[in-house]
């Protein structure tokens, strides 16, 4: 299970599109990531950005993420 962090280049709240597409901010978060560890609401601190290569989702979200862990609240971003 991912690791509480403070560090990290994006931290957000984990949301659904009306597509079913999980994101934080402007990131598509890994969406197999998300079923298994998190929650709607849960905070995320994002480590990694990638380029987002899925014809699906990459309109409305170029950038993805699929290193990331829940976040303290200590660290606004948002």
């Amino acid at each position: 299970m991912p690791k509480e962090t403070r560090t990290g280049l994006y931290q957000g709240v984990i949301e659904k599109d009306d597509n079913g597409n999980y994101f934080c901010g402007p990131y598509l978060l890994d969406y197999q990531t998300v079923e298994t560890y998190y929650k709607l609401g849960d905070r995320v601190s994002i480590k990694t950005i990638i380029k987002n290569t899925s014809r699906k989702s990459m309109e409305a979200y170029p950038q993805k993420s699929v290193k990331f862990s829940f976040a303290t609240e200590d660290h606004d971003n948002d």
